[in-house]
């Protein structure tokens, strides 16, 4: 039984015990019954008087109770002119102005939060407790290559190959780096925190790809002039003197004249070897900044087609042309990217050998350019070396063909991947412009 009904039930029973009262008191005395319902109507006046006074305030809190239940920090109360009630009035709005600042600044917080995630140049993935990825940021789905609602709600271990493989064996507190299809560099910090008494994860990536270039760069130009500059002093002289001595060839019999000329000309022309062997590698850090135009890049790839046709047809290679409709104009330099072009078309051409199908692809939304060989794969364990400076997998390779291609498309801030399925034989690089 609530305290209302008690107090009501109560002061029935005293005015009912008053009234009865009353009724005997006619019979006796008619002004004492006339004294007794003035009685009664005060009592009741005071009854009623004593009943706004102390429920009043009960109404006030529950209504109060209500409002902060629903979360609604707005409502405030007036003062009534009570003083006890005014008391816990000014309490109860003392307290809804804290509770909706306190809201306020966490929602403002919350907001900012947002905010820094989303224009984070950092990639985060936010993880439930088991692993689930609840939400990732711009820069995350730029590193992973798919949209977000490709990835929200999928278990870590259905991310991408290389980042399931790395991200599943991340343990919380610690970091990991690696290779993406041997071209971007990542390294992941996993950690937690709490968010309303339980444990959230998230995954912190940060892409090391220009430090590292930067680097590696800076230690193989020191590492290359130093050489060029030895060989060609050393190589120049050694010409010099081995033209000086055909000045004596006259001088020596007869017989040995033609074996004289011939060891000459055998140094001359391998030191002129060594000379441009120095001299690709010089090319490598000596590569400028490019000189963008508008490039209908469609002509470009018919015309490089074109070029190395006779090549593709002594090998037996079909080169399939599947360009899109429009014309895909990008800003670019047309020199150094019809370099770049030449250097995988020749590497598939090769990873071919003899009798295979190179597809040129090309769209406009997003524009990219893809190419495809039907080769033999590239091994798994050599993917993440490929564009290494001086890697190569071929028996008299420098290794330079693929560093200048990644430093031209890097110079361009065109991303670009390499990848590759043994199983079924095609590899398979991409430039996005």
């Amino acid at each position: 039984m609530s305290l209302r009904t008690k107090f009501i039930l109560f002061a029935t029973v005293i005015h009912v015990l008053l009234a009865v009262m009353a009724y005997f008191l006619l019979k006796e005395n008619v002004y004492l019954f006339l004294g007794m319902e003035v009685l009664i109507l005060v009592s009741i006046f005071i009854t009623a008087q004593l009943y706004s006074t102390f429920f009043k305030p009960l109404s006030l809190i529950r209504a109060g109770i209500q409002s902060i239940k629903d979360k609604d920090f707005s409502t405030k109360f007036m003062g009534v002119g009570q003083k006890e009630l005014d008391e816990l009035i000014n309490v109860y709005n003392r307290m809804i102005d804290q509770l909706r600042h306190e809201r306020v600044a966490q929602a403002e917080k919350h907001y900012f939060l947002e905010k820094l995630i989303q224009a984070s140049p950092a990639g985060i993935i936010l993880l439930g407790f088991d692993n689930q990825v609840e939400h990732i940021n711009p820069a995350a789905e730029l590193y992973l290559q798919q949209p977000a609602s490709n990835l929200i709600g999928k278990h870590v271990s259905q991310l991408p190959k290389v980042w399931a493989e790395q991200l599943t064996q991340l343990q919380t507190g610690s970091s990991i780096t690696f290779r993406v299809n041997g071209i971007r560099t990542y390294r992941c910090h996993r950690a937690h925190f709490l968010d309303r008494g339980f444990q959230h994860y998230f995954v912190l990536i940060e892409e090391l790809t220009e430090a590292i270039l930067q680097n590696e760069r800076q230690a193989y130009e020191k590492v290359i002039r130093m050489m060029s500059h030895e060989v060609n002093n050393s190589a120049g002289a050694v010409n010099s003197i081995l033209g000086s001595l055909q000045y004596y060839a006259p001088q020596l019999a007869t017989d040995h004249r033609e074996d004289f000329d011939n060891a000459l000309q055998v140094a001359i022309d391998r030191n002129t070897n060594l000379s441009r062997f120095m001299a690709n590698f010089a090319n490598v850090v000596r590569i400028p900044q490019p000189k963008k135009v508008r490039t209908d890049l469609h002509e470009m790839l018919r015309n490089l087609a074109l070029l190395m046709q006779p090549e593709f047809q002594r090998r037996s290679i079909c080169c399939k042309l599947q360009l899109a409709s429009q014309p895909l104009i990008i800003l670019l330099d047309q020199q150094q990217m019809e370099q770049v072009l030449l250097n995988v078309l020749k590497n598939a051409m090769e990873a071919i050998g003899e009798s295979g199908e190179i597809t040129i692809n090309t769209q406009t939304n997003p524009a990219q350019l893809t190419i495809t060989d039907t080769g033999s794969g590239i091994p798994e364990n050599i993917r993440a070396s490929l564009f290494t400076p001086f890697f190569s997998t071929k028996e008299y390779g420098q290794g330079i063909g693929l560093t200048m291609v990644r430093e031209i498309l890097v110079n361009h801030g065109f991303p670009f991947s390499l990848e590759s399925d043994q199983e079924k034989g095609l590899t398979t690089f991409m430039v996005r412009f």
